[in-house]
This record gives C-alpha cells, structure tokens and sequence, in this order.
C-alpha cells in the first residue's frame, strides 16, 4: 500500500509540474506489476532493494524518501540504508513509534495515527495520512523551486483540451488579458504557462527564456527584474 501510495504521488509530479522524468524514479517492491496485484515476499528481498539502488547510481545528488507503515519492511529499509551510504539524502515516513526507518534515513518522520480501524488494514488510516504527507511535502517542494505562482500550477503540462483550457483560464487570471492575445500567447510558448506570461509582459520568446533561466524558472522574480528596469 505504501508503495502504491507513493507512486501515485510521484507520477503526478511531471504533468502538474513538469518535473523531469528522469529525476523521479519509483522503487516498488516486486517492481510494476505489484501496483495491481500482490507479489509474494517482494517487500522482504532485501537483495531486490540493493540491486535497485546500483541501478539507477542512486547517489549525492539524489533525494530518497522510504515509506512504510510499520517502518519495518526489508525492502524499504535496505534501499534507504543503501541510499544514505551512497550519499543521498534519505527520508523515511512510518507509522509506527521506534520504526527501524525513523532511524535509517537522515530525517525520520512519524505519522503516529494509531490501531486501524480494522486491524492490519494499513491502507486506511496509515495509507490516509502518508498521502496526505506526501501530498504536502511535494506541493510545498514544488512551491519552494517555484513551480508555483499566485496559487496556480505555472508549470503544468496542457496536454490535452481540459488543460489547454485551465492554462487560458490561469494566464487570463494572472495577466488580465483577454482569451484572444491569451491564446496567441500560449502558442507562441509553446503551452508554456509562465513564458505566456512574460510574453504578455512585452518579451520576446528568446528574451522571455533567457530571463527565466537566469531567475532559475522562478516566474516572480522574473515579473519583478523587469518592473526594475521600467
């Protein structure tokens, strides 16, 4: 469950986002095929856990969060043991008081939420609160490398009519522009919610990148160098 939990997080990331594919990879205990159906003793092979971390160089530049209910699994465990020794920063998210996870990784994380309401069922109340703090940790990330502007997913993908149509309605909200120079706009960009916005400011699209490359993609700092030089 945790895992599944975890996934569901994390692929959600690119489309809302436009976090890089390549920077999130998503370690499930019996791989793919345990999202949908259970695979005997996948969470207890530890070698699996090792293996996985070899694999995909896991090291100094990445960020591991493990998370398990209990905070006792092998798996989970040994990827975030593995991890830390690899020089990665490891978090572990768990249920349960005195969890071998909370000590495992740098930054352990109790979400105490106490007996399930049926016992053993830790997709409930366990499974509940660790989407609820995934959830805040990756939106409170995202706002912090400023994926966020005003509210609004500056960076979201518009890959299909729904999104095309919330990517208007945010850059008419953000800019007060009308829906036609709002969609030249967004064609001009690509779809590319905060370049739109810096096109309706005046830039062109190769002044428009540059500037938000050098404000590191942050959208306000940006807007504010080119009130400062008005």
């Amino acid at each position: 469950t945790s895992g599944r939990i975890a996934v569901q997080d994390g692929a959600e990331l690119t489309p809302t986002f436009d976090w890089p594919p390549d920077r999130i990879v998503l370690l499930m205990a019996g791989g793919e095929k345990a999202l949908v159906r259970a695979v005997e003793n996948a969470e207890d092979r530890r070698d699996w856990a090792a293996e996985a971390v070899l694999t995909h160089a896991i090291g100094r530049a990445d960020v591991v969060i493990g998370i398990a209910a209990s905070g006792a699994t092998p798996f989970t465990h040994e990827v975030v043991q593995r991890a830390r020794e690899a020089g990665a920063l490891t978090i572990g998210v768990a249920n349960s008081p005195g969890a071998p996870l909370l000590d495992a990784a740098e930054h352990g994380v109790l979400v105490e939420t106490g007996a399930e309401a049926i016992a053993g069922s830790t997709r409930m109340k366990a499974g509940t609160a660790q989407k609820a703090v995934l959830n805040m940790f990756s939106t409170l990330l995202m706002i912090r490398l400023g994926r966020v502007y005003r509210g609004q997913m500056v960076d979201m993908l518009a890959r299909n009519a729904k999104l095309r149509q919330r990517a208007e309605r945010m850059l008419q909200e953000l800019t007060g522009e009308e829906l036609e120079p709002v969609r030249a706009a967004l064609e001009r960009a690509g779809g590319k919610v905060k370049l739109a916005v810096l096109l309706l400011d005046g830039l062109e699209p190769d002044a428009a990148n540059v500037l938000l490359a050098n404000c590191g993609g942050r959208l306000r700092d940006a807007l504010k160098q080119i009130q400062a030089g008005s």
